[in-house]
């Protein structure tokens, strides 16, 4: 507004309705800028004044501006205010403020820069979601940390985004320490993971993709769902947030919804991330048949959370596990929700072989000393969760008689485990069944079972 001129409340009157009186005053263009007024708003005789304000400056040039962190606007005044939303600074936002740090840090010559173009981006990434101010915050942290701005850095700066996650209550920023190297077998995920590597990227962004959206991970217990959610988010270098959906419901009436459009907002305000909703099919028991038992609550939670994964823009990859089929609504599955359904069965000879081979490893041990082929073979219908705890118990029995772990110690944990293909047989074929038309194989072993 041409000519017009700024005035604070700290100009006029501590008092919210003095000084909203003296506002309706003006005679002059103005524009009034309120801060942090929101509080005042739980006064009904606030709100009355803002009312008659409202309309007093229909016949003026003064236009009132209310700062606020927060949309909460009294339902008297709705029709009165509109609100616009700032977003968080964007992914060109990120790099100007970087390029000036790294210029102010070049010209003091009291620190050093060492990041590539790629490595720079991933920075960039990882700062994505936070103010400007957080940003700068971060990387000025990053770089007093250890004089030197680098690659390193992209973890302390997802540090920040952890503080950002665990002040909503909601969701749960988990500690990325495992890998796809970590994962053994499941090549056709691996490989359909592998071709989406940048995909949360700028060059991707210019060549017109856009972000996936995520993939619904079904299959047998123990067989690598959750462990490849944590390795998706290292692979791609993103930060990964679970969901619980037990801490959305709420007693309170209409919280419980509130409570996941606010995990949402969190998710997407630090994004890009990978979300991890654990055994999906738990949270949403009962989402079909809830008005009888809590008033409708799970469905419109669970209707909330549909529409999300088939509208959202903001780039949040949403792995979802599952072991239970008869327990998912058939909502979730139709294409659009995810991009892809992948079945996780249990794994095949070859791959028992890596398992072993990767969690022997994991625990220092040399795979070499051991028959990896002979303990695939025993090892036949044992998930990987089954194998791993069955190289603890061995070591227990080593530790136990004060000798090194050896392939007699595993042997024996195996022979004494009741694998869950054969505790719950019935089960697992139904599954297998239902998954053969409705899902893609996870490894080329279920895939060439399949075709054959």
């Amino acid at each position: 507004m041409s000519g017009a001129r700024t005035l604070t409340i700290s100009e006029q009157s501590r008092d919210p309705i003095e000084a909203l009186a003296a506002i309706g005053k003006l005679t002059d263009p103005s524009l009034v800028v309120l801060k942090d007024f929101h509080p005042f708003l739980e006064s009904p005789q606030v709100v009355r004044a803002m009312r008659e304000l409202a309309q007093d400056l229909k016949s003026t040039y003064t236009t009132v501006i209310l700062l606020s962190p927060s949309p909460v606007i009294p339902i008297e005044l709705e029709k009165e205010i509109s609100v616009l939303d700032v977003p968080l600074p964007g992914f060109r936002d990120l790099v100007q403020l970087l390029k000036e740090i790294v210029a102010v840090v070049r010209q003091g010559n009291k620190a050093r820069v060492e990041l590539s173009k790629d490595e720079a981006e991933q920075l960039i990434k990882a700062a994505q979601g936070l103010t400007l101010s957080e940003a700068e915050n971060a990387f000025a942290k990053a770089i007093a940390n250890d004089g030197v701005l680098n690659k390193d850095d992209i973890r302390l700066v997802l540090d920040e985004k952890r503080q950002v996650v665990r002040k909503s209550g909601l969701l749960e920023f988990v500690n990325l320490d495992e890998h796809l190297g970590n994962v053994g077998g499941l090549e056709e995920l691996k490989s359909w993971l592998t071709g989406r590597n940048g995909a949360f990227s700028e060059p991707a962004r210019k060549f017109g993709l856009p972000a996936p959206k995520g993939l619904l991970l079904l299959g047998v217990q123990g067989c690598g769902k959750s462990l490849t959610a944590k390795a998706i988010a290292s692979a791609w270098a993103l930060p990964l947030l679970r969901l619980d959906l037990g801490r959305i419901f709420s007693s309170l009436i209409g919280s419980s919804e509130e409570n996941l459009r606010r995990a949402i907002r969190v998710a997407e305000n630090v994004s890009p991330t990978v979300l991890w909703i654990d055994e999906i099919e738990k949270g949403l028991a009962g989402s079909s048949g809830s008005a009888v038992t809590d008033s409708g609550v799970s469905a419109r939670v669970f209707g909330s959370l549909l529409t999300w994964l088939q509208e959202k823009t903001a780039p949040v990859f949403v792995v979802a596990t599952a072991n239970r089929i008869e327990a998912l609504p058939p909502e979730l599955l139709r294409k659009g929700r995810f991009d892809e359904i992948f079945f996780i069965d249990l794994p095949s000879a070859a791959e028992r072989r890596e398992i072993f081979r990767i969690h022997i490893e994991k625990r220092h041990r040399d795979p070499a000393k051991f028959d990896l082929d002979a303990l695939s073979t025993t090892a036949e219908g044992y998930s990987g969760s089954e194998i791993e705890q069955a190289i603890i118990a061995g070591m227990y029995l080593a530790f136990a008689e004060g000798a090194e772990l050896t392939q007699a110690h595993v042997m024996q944990a195996l022979q004494e485990t009741c694998p869950l293909s054969t505790t719950m047989g019935e089960d697992i074929a139904r599954l297998r069944d239902w998954s053969k038309n409705r899902t893609r194989p996870a490894s080329t072993a279920q895939r060439l079972a399949v075709v054959r």
